[in-house]
């Protein structure tokens, strides 16, 4: 069975509640049409390897760090820290330490 979305104007908390990171689960928030918004969990080594998406992305590291590959080239995302991504952009992602990121996709229509 699917998690249900957030409806319009729901508020819906993103940060884990203390001491519950590391076994917390990744889950999207809410889809439609054009936009796409995931709360993404990455325990301490786990990786995302690289990938595309079609429409640009932003990933905002919520909690712990991130080591995100852009292209090859590794940078360190920490919490509080945002990054924008043009579509169509090889990218991975490694859980550095325990960590959590709000991910927003813009949805392209083939």
């Amino acid at each position: 069975m699917a998690l249900p979305h957030a409806s319009s104007g729901q508020i819906v908390d993103i940060l884990s509640t203390e001491g519950t990171l590391p076994s917390a689960k990744s889950f999207a928030l809410f889809k439609s049409a054009q936009l796409e918004v995931m709360r993404v969990v990455l325990p301490a080594g786990k990786a995302f390897p690289p990938h595309r998406v079609a429409g640009e992305i932003t990933v905002q590291c919520l909690e712990g760090r991130i080591d995100f590959s852009v292209d090859g080239a590794a940078r360190e995302l920490r919490a509080g820290q945002l990054l924008h991504l043009e579509g169509g952009v090889l990218h991975g992602l490694v859980g550095i330490e325990d960590s959590s990121a709000l991910v927003t996709i813009v949805l392209c229509k083939a």
